[in-house]
This record gives structure tokens, sequence and C-alpha cells, in this order.
């Protein structure tokens, strides 16, 4: 290396070291975007069914307003409430369980001698994989009437908790990814990095990262699914499956702090080869079962534990989460010591280059069945807010792999480090001849003692005064040599600054994680889409205006039929019919019949004979339409005594 290219080498690396607060400083600005511009979190469940329908009107009061989802959910108290149009609790407060099978129908009772009018539901639940749910939908009695009901605007799962919650769960899964892979990294590729103090304190800093993050999950869960903050949500809380799982998971960190103390601690002095041996082994499997463990904690609580295949999903869950962690976590740790421990030789940055390999490996095979599970169609895939995410993420991890593949090419490069020995023994001559030196007065003349300010020589004081000059030194001397090794390689320089560009890529990625995990799978919301909309049609506030030509095949039976239906929605409608001649003018028929029918819900026909008003103008000014669909209406026209025709057209009304 020329005397030119150190000083660049020196400056290169000096401002990618100094890029890592400035880009995490930047990933938390990006994750509060995601978090803040990011919908409330969905869930796997959804409703897909009411009695009474969304908008219906129904001639008298019902017995009781039932709710189906398309996957179990948790109800708690006042899950479902049914208000009068003065805002006045309907409902008796008893939630009914009317689960049967393969359906979830829960309803509740409402009280007797209800008035007339539009009634509010309003509705919270908590879906299987742990999200909360909410909605909420009207229906009238007798006829549709205004309402001074105000629902919050907040949705389930949003507001301030949602942001603090959001950044909690990303916080965890990066204490998991610290704290498992950085202990992967040391077990299998670089065993004396274990004495390393900046691999120690990340280790570490993980699992304090990962307690802190689950003890925030577990207060913040009771204000996150709707219940007030206090010592009673916290109790409902741990009666619930995730509550179980939070719960799971501190106690697995208890032995995950024993696993770390015995990790930098007794297997760090071990010198004995056999007995290091074998205490490796027993790390090795213990952290597996502890790691595997923490992982589990997720997968039996969120989109894993729902929905298709639950079985495979979280034995799949656990792996990609595992593999997840190896590779980032191993790569946290890479980062540091490239930084902070130039001695770190080829070979742990080999065995890692392997291990993250079969990572990457895992992750894709574990990923593309998890995708194919929560997306299911390519539709999917483009159409939904998860399929969008999931893009984002693919591309991401596609960039990632191609950083780590030119780090992979600058390891091929690696020159080996001088042994750590030999780097020892040389600091340790330095140091030996500077302690061997007599220290050096003011006047730069040195001398075996010194004078105090009261002119009478104290050995205690000089020796400690020595003792802190000479550990200095050794400072110097030990940051110089770092300084030294780090710059005088340019592969291990390039290495460095490829696996800083890996790491901040991997926090974006992480994010956009984060956020993945509380958005609904594109398979559920297209199959909730599919079945509401086979339940009910909504169509905007319009009226259904219709002209459809006649022709009864006698003479004079030609002609023009117009059909307007206002305001085109369920309830009371006004409906107008108007009969042309096939010369444009109004044409009287000896009889006109209309009727509507739904074959979804086999209601039908309902048949009106509207009322002569004027010439060729027919109406009927309180038509009454039980329920939104798609509904079939038949026009009958009669223009003589033999001849007539019927007219039909399908028409969504809301």
């Amino acid at each position: 290396m020329t005397a030119t290219t150190a000083p660049r080498l020196t400056t290169a690396v000096t401002a990618a070291v100094t890029t890592v607060p400035r880009l995490l400083l930047v990933a938390a600005v990006l994750l509060g975007a995601l978090f803040t511009g990011a919908a409330p979190a969905s869930a796997h469940a959804a409703l897909t069914g009411s009695d009474p329908k969304d908008g219906a009107v129904v001639a008298t009061a019902p017995r009781s307003v039932t709710l189906t989802f398309s996957e179990q959910v948790a109800l708690g108290d006042d899950a479902i409430r049914v208000l009068e149009p003065s805002g006045a609790r309907a409902d008796t407060g008893e939630l009914r369980d009317l689960c049967a099978g393969s359906v979830v129908k829960y309803g509740v009772a409402l009280r007797t001698g209800l008035p007339d009018g539009t009634y509010t539901v309003a509705w919270r639940a908590v879906s299987a994989d742990s999200h909360p749910i909410a909605g909420a939908f009207t229906f009238s009695i007798g006829a549709p009437s205004k309402t001074t009901v105000v629902l919050p605007q907040q949705e389930a799962g949003g507001g301030v908790v949602g942001v603090l919650y959001g950044i909690a769960r990303y916080v965890s899964y990066a204490g998991f990814i610290l704290l498992v892979g950085g202990a992967a990294f040391l077990l299998a590729c670089w065993p004396r990095g274990a004495a390393v103090r900046p691999v120690q304190r990340l280790v570490s800093r993980g699992w304090v990262a990962l307690t802190a993050a689950t003890l925030a999950l577990l207060l913040l869960r009771g204000p996150y699914t709707g219940l007030d903050f206090g010592l009673g949500s916290l109790g409902a809380v741990l009666e619930t499956k995730t509550g179980a799982a939070l719960v799971s998971r501190l106690l697995l960190l208890g032995a995950a702090a024993l696993f770390v103390a015995v990790l930098f601690g007794a297997w760090t002095r071990r010198e004995e080869e056999a007995e290091k041996k074998d205490l490796t082994f027993g790390l090795a499997i213990g952290g597996s079962v502890i790691a595997a463990g923490i992982a589990g904690t997720w997968a039996l609580s969120e989109h894993a534990s729902a929905g298709l295949q639950p079985g495979i999903a979280m034995p799949v869950d656990v792996l990609h989460l595992l593999a997840m962690a190896t590779w980032l976590g191993g790569l946290a740790v890479l980062l540091v010591a490239l930084h902070r421990e130039p001695s770190i030789g080829r070979t742990a940055v080999r065995r890692f280059s392997r291990l993250a390999f079969g990572s990457v490996a895992v992750l894709a095979a574990t990923g593309a069945y998890q995708s194919w599970r929560q997306v299911g169609s390519w539709t999917a895939l483009t159409g939904t807010a998860y399929g969008r995410l999931l893009l984002v993420k693919v591309g991401l991890v596609a960039v990632l792999v191609a950083v780590a593949w030119t780090s992979r090419r600058w390891t091929q490069r690696l020159a080996e480090t001088a042994a750590p020995a030999e780097a020892e023994a040389e600091s340790g001559a330095e140091a030996g001849a500077e302690a061997g030196k007599p220290a050096a007065g003011p006047d730069g003349v040195t001398g075996p003692d010194e004078v105090t300010g009261d002119g009478v020589t104290g050995p205690d004081e000089v020796t400690r005064e020595r003792a802190a000059q000479l550990a200095r030194q050794e400072a110097a001397l030990a940051a110089a040599r770092r300084k030294r090794e780090r710059d005088a390689d340019p592969e291990r320089a390039g290495l460095r600054r490829s696996v800083l560009a890996e790491a901040g890529v991997a926090v974006v990625l992480l994010a956009v994680t984060t956020v993945l995990t509380t958005t609904e799978p594109g398979r559920t919301e297209q199959e909730a889409g599919r079945a509401q909309s086979a339940s009910s049609t909504a169509v905007p506030d319009r009226p259904v205006d219709l002209t459809l030509p006649f022709d009864t095949g006698g003479r004079g039976g030609k002609g023009t039929v117009r059909l307007s239906l206002a305001p085109g929605r369920s309830g009371t409608n006004a409906l107008h019919v108007f009969v042309d001649g096939a010369n444009g003018r109004p044409l009287d028929v000896p009889e006109l019949k209309v009727s509507f029918t739904l074959d979804a819900q086999r209601i039908g026909p309902l048949p009106v004979t509207p009322d002569r008003v004027a010439a060729g103008h027919y109406s009927s000014e309180r038509l009454q339409i039980p329920m939104p669909g798609e509904w079939t209406i038949k026009i009958t026209v009669r223009t003589s005594e033999f001849d007539q025709t019927t007219l039909d057209k399908n028409v969504k009304i809301g």
C-alpha cells in the first residue's frame, strides 16, 4: 500500500463508521413514518355477514342481532353494542355464542318495545392472530330516520397506542435478532469473539431490548385492543393467547439470561479443549431450544396460528425467524468486529459467509411458502396492501443479497490477519518498554522521585501518577495499533463498507417486516370481500334508472319503458314508470305490473301495481325494498287484450 492510499482508506472507513448513527436516525424516522402512515392493524378475521344486514329495513323489531366472522375471534364485555337513534342502548348486554361447526357467529338479544328508526351496531373483537378489529353498521325498523349516534373515528389498533405498540414490536424483533444471531455467530464462527467487549455489549443489549419491548407489549396490549389501561385490562390480557405468549417469552428470556452469562463467563474462560468442546455442545443445544421457544411465541400468536394449514405454518414461521436472526444478527456482530476488533480472521468471516448462505436458503424456502399461504393469488399480490408490502420486502431482500454477494467477494480476497498471539506479544513488548522508562519531570529531566508541592517527596502519589500515565500510554498504543491494523488491509476496509451497507438495508427490511405482520393477509382480504359482496351488494346513493325497449307483437305494440327508483336503496323508495310508443309520445297501456326478486336470499317476487298519474306515467310512492342486494326487476306490459310481454333486468340496490 502506498503512502497516499492509506489516508484515503482511513478517510473512507472513518466516513463509513460515522454514518452509522445517521443511518440509525434515518431508520427511526422511516419506522415512525411507516407506523404513522400505515393503516391501523388489520386482522386475519373479517366480518362476513350480519342479521339484520347492513342497511336493511325490517317491518318489526328483531329479537337479536347476530354477526358472522370468517374465523374464530375473541369477544369481551360490550363487544357488540346496539344503539337506538337517540344513542341509548337497545341490547341487553348479554353476549351469545352461536358458533356451530365452521360457522363463527355471535349475537346479542334486543330489548322489547323498541321504537321505529335507524339503529347502529358497533362491534369490536380480537382475531385469532392477535390483531384487533372493529366496525359498525346500521339497520332500520319501520323506516330510516336520523340518528344522534357518533362513533369514534379512531380504528382498532390506531392512534398513539398503535404507534407505540408497533415500535415495541420492531424493538422486540431487533432484540431477538441481536441476541440469537450474535450468539450463533460466536458459537459457530468466532469463539474468540466472546471475549471481545463490544461484541458482549451488543448481544447483551439485544437481550435487554427484547425483554423491555416484551414488557411494553404486555402493558400496551390492553389499550391496543380497546380496553382501558390498568391492572384490570392487564389481567384480561393475561387470559388471552397473546398474553400467554408474552409471559412465556419473558420466562424464556430468564433462561436466555443464564445462557448469556455462561457464554461470556465460564465458556470464555475455559481453556482446556475437551471441556470447552463439551460446554460448546451444551450451549449450542440449550441456546437452540431457547431461541426456538422465543420464536415460537410469535408463531403461536400471530398470522401463522390462524388461517390455512396452521400445523405446518407455525413450524415454518419458527424456521423463518431463526434464519432471519442468524443472518442479520451475525451481520451486526461482524460489523462491530470489523470496526472494533480488526484481528478477526478470514476463517471466521468465511464461516459466517457459509452460515449466511444457508440462512438465506432457508429464508427463501419458508418465505415462498408463507407468501403462497398469505397471498394466495397473483391478483392479491398487486391488489392488496399485504401483497404490495410483500413485493417491497422481496425487493429489499434482493438488494440485501446483492450487497451480500459483494461482501462475499471481499471475503475471498481478504488477507489473513496476523496471529492474535503475535499482536499481543508485540503490544506487550511496547508496553514493557514504556513501563521501563522513568517518568519525566516538568523540565524534561527524568529522576527516580518527584517533589510534592511542599517540597516533600510522596512515593505513593508518584506511583499513582506513573500508573495513570502508563495506562494512558497503553490505551493510546492500543488504539493506534487497532487503527493501523484496520487501515493496513484494503480488502478488510472494503468488506467493512459492504457489511455496513448490508446492515443499513437490513434495518429498513426489518421495519417493513414489522408492518407486514400487522397487515391483513391478501388471501383473507379477498375472501372477505367476496363473502361480503355475496351477502350484500352496496352501490352509491343514486336512483336506479332503466330504459328498456318492448314489443308485444301486436299492432302498436312497440315502444320503450323507462323506470326510475329513488333513492335506490333499501327501505322506502318512489317508483316511477314511463311508457312511450314507437313515435316517442306517452302511451297508455291497459296493464302495467312490476315485481322485485332477490334470488340470493330467496325473497320475492314482490309484486307492485303502480297507479296511473298521467298519460304513460305510472307510480308507487311507498315501495319497500327490504334489504340491499342484486335484485331482478320484471316489468310486464300489456298493449291489448291478447298482446303482452315481460322485460327483466338485474340491478344492484344498496
